[in-house]
């Protein structure tokens, strides 16, 4: 096994390992979401004590979709496809009957889908960081929240992260340690997105730049121009 085979085998596992937390990480703040705040939370004000409903009308999810989505790609198609390539590669050596071919094809598709794999983490970092960015700062109307009496909120868009730090801002009676810490998952998945961008774009380099010696490597003892 040459180095640049070894450095892109790390590389590999600690792709899969980051999707995982960041697939952990998403999938924690759903379930807590729907099992948990979707029950509301009550706050305090002017000496009396209101419901407020656990998600606004409004609530924007497709970014943790995103996310999801460019994290099992990473961990099943690069990941654990990866690895099925290079067991594939490994045991076609020397072989050129039709499994043989399949197995060299399996490879060559493997370092295919590397690029527009990268393309969706890369478009998940960014619409990510845009849309939570752009909705950052926003706070809820107490006068309304009040007035509501548990129904959900109706004003402006919101994502998880944004939504959930306007609640805190208000004097929340029991909650406010639980829903600091699933903040903070969420802020996790959030940002993990950028070692998981950069893995994923070493692993891909690697990748390419590993297959084009491999093939010279091939042709070279297979007599081929």
């Amino acid at each position: 096994m040459s180095r640049l085979t070894l450095v892109l085998r790390i590389a590999i596992a600690l792709l899969m390992v980051d999707s995982a937390i960041e697939l952990a990480f998403v999938s924690s703040m759903v379930a807590w979401i729907h099992r948990t705040a979707s029950k509301g939370f009550s706050f305090n004000d002017g000496g009396s004590t209101y419901h407020l409903a656990g998600e606004p009308i409004h609530i924007m999810t497709d970014q943790g979709h995103t996310s999801n989505g460019a994290a099992g790609t990473a961990f099943v198609l690069i990941g654990l496809g990866g690895i099925l390539a290079f067991v594939l590669r490994y045991w076609s050596r020397n072989k050129h009957d039709g499994l043989g071919t399949f197995a060299r094809a399996f490879y060559y598709l493997w370092v295919s889908i590397n690029i527009p794999a990268l393309l969706l983490t890369t478009g998940a970092l960014a619409y990510v960081f845009a849309v939570t960015n752009a909705h950052e700062g926003q706070s809820i109307d107490i006068a309304l929240a009040r007035s509501l009496d548990g129904d959900k909120y109706p004003l402006e868009y919101w994502t998880p992260q944004n939504w959930f730090s306007a609640v805190l801002q208000l004097d929340i009676v029991d909650a406010r340690n639980d829903i600091e810490s699933h903040l903070r998952v969420m802020r996790g998945w959030q940002y993990n997105l950028i070692p998981m961008f950069i893995v994923q774009l070493g692993v891909t380099i690697l990748a390419v730049w590993e297959f084009i010696g491999w093939r010279r490597q091939e042709v070279f003892f297979r007599g081929e121009k």
